[in-house]
């Protein structure tokens, strides 16, 4: 008996289902209890994040196999997640209004459904004869060759510098709104207000994107990364600008100020972002891309959290509460302070462009000249044995 294996489909199939169900379960339940109301939620972000890894999975394999697009298809990814994100911003609050919580609910049963239909209607080759008693064999192998190749200095040496640079960027995001709405020290905004400010934001980060794709795609990974750090610590002076109310001294409103703050944060962050996108998929081995591209992602996401950890001790320890904002310019000072301080760090980020090969993407053929590794598909035909 010959078995198919599509594990692409499979996973979109499991990605769809979670999100379908679990948003049902919310909009349909009149008195759901806070547990299951929890579980539903987090059955939703999981079948997000299996979606997102699944198209991480097939940008990284293709970087692999066709170098010269790599920067081209993490381009198109931040392009769509922009859209996706200025169109949320803009019809969440008159959906909310219109349709209620549990009405909005129901709807994201929509995308979810369209992920579905994605497994349903993509196409790909199928694996006979799948080998399904040599699972367990072939992630233990695939664990040693991610291993094999975490110690190889051209790829720890970047994830270094994605942790730390990251990390460094302190997030005082919250001492700010509290400031933002504050009707004493602050400009007095309201918090859909704000929220209208932060989508205008996602504007920056599509520009962003559309910049890195038609100007900077093709710069190498160390002299782009140096400018858009550098780029990145001076953009926060905006808002210490703001806090210190020299923006009213110029003439200049406050939220018109604030919106200009925003876009530009959030497109210097987009083009700061995009070349460390790229360069993870250039370091994924191939036959795990998927699997190692998720590490990396979650190397990234762990120096968001202890920049978030970092900013909140921050501003205890200048004690900026929700209504004392006596600090909050020395916290922004800080912060500024230490977006540059990566800079110092670049070393550790390869002079390759995009378009070069950073790891070997021949089975069993060296990555460094003292390392032999044997890049192993945790998913193999059973012809290979």
């Amino acid at each position: 008996m010959i078995k198919e294996f599509h594990p692409n489909k499979k996973f979109m199939f499991i990605s769809g289902f979670l999100g379908i169900t679990s948003m049902l379960f919310l909009s349909l339940h009149k008195s759901l209890h806070l547990l299951f109301a929890l579980l539903s939620l987090t059955a939703g972000s999981a079948g997000v994040a299996i979606a997102d890894v699944t198209v991480d999975a097939c940008v990284a394999q293709n970087s692999n196999t066709h170098p010269s697009l790599a920067a081209d298809m993490q381009s198109l990814c931040a392009l769509s997640a922009s859209v996706g994100a200025l169109l949320g911003f803009v019809i969440s609050g008159v959906l909310v209004h219109l349709l209620g919580s549990k009405g909005v609910f129901g709807l994201l049963t929509i995308p979810a459904g369209l992920v579905f239909l994605v497994g349903i209607v993509l196409n790909e080759p199928h694996i006979p004869n799948f080998a399904y008693g040599q699972v367990n064999r072939k992630f233990l192998d695939a664990v040693k060759a991610m291993w094999t190749t975490l110690k190889c200095p051209d790829v720890w040496r970047p994830c270094v510098y994605m942790y730390l640079s990251l990390a460094m960027s302190l997030n005082i995001h919250e001492g700010l709104f509290y400031w933002y709405t504050d009707s004493k020290a602050g400009p007095s905004f309201s918090q859909e207000t704000v929220g209208y400010i932060f989508s205008v934001g996602s504007v920056g980060s599509l520009l962003g994107a559309l910049l890195y794709q038609n100007s900077l795609k093709d710069h190498p990974f160390r002299d782009l990364l140096f400018w858009t750090q550098l780029l990145y610590g001076l953009s926060g002076m905006l808002d210490l600008m703001l806090v210190l109310r020299l923006n009213l001294k110029m003439g200049v409103p406050d939220y018109f100020f604030i919106v200009i703050d925003e876009g530009v944060s959030q497109m210097i962050g987009r083009l700061k972002w995009m070349p460390l996108l790229v360069l993870s998929s250039k370091l994924c081995p191939p036959g795990i891309e998927g699997t190692f591209f998720a590490l990396l992602m979650s190397i990234d996401n762990m120096g968001v959290l202890s920049s978030s950890w970092a900013g909140g001790l921050l501003l205890h320890f200048l004690k900026v509460t929700r209504n004392r904002f006596d600090n909050l310019w020395l916290a922004i000072l800080i912060r500024n302070a230490l977006r540059v301080a990566p800079l110092c760090l670049l070393f550790l980020v390869p002079r390759n462009d995009p378009k070069s090969e950073i790891l070997s993407t021949k089975k069993g053929t060296k990555i460094s000249e003292s390392e032999n590794i044997e890049l192993v598909s945790l998913v193999n035909s059973a012809d290979d044995r």
